[in-house]
C-alpha cells in the first residue's frame, strides 16, 4: 500500500465535517472528478471513502 499524505486545510475541513479527527487520518487518493476522498487511519490503517464537494 502507498504511504498517505498529510491533509491540506480544505481536506481537513472535509474530514471534520464527516465527524472524524483530521489529525488521525492521511490522504491516500484525492479523486476530484468523482468527488471522493480516500483516507487511511494513521494507526490502524483502516480505509474510508468520504464525499468531497
Amino acid at each position: 500500500m502507498k504511504q498517505g499524505k498529510r491533509p491540506t486545510r480544505n481536506q481537513k475541513m472535509l474530514i471534520k465535517q464527516v465527524g472524524l479527527n483530521p489529525n488521525n487520518w492521511l490522504i491516500v487518493k484525492n479523486l476530484q472528478h468523482e468527488h471522493e476522498l480516500h483516507i487511511a487511519h494513521r494507526e490502524t490503517g483502516r480505509l474510508r471513502v468520504i464525499p468531497a464537494v
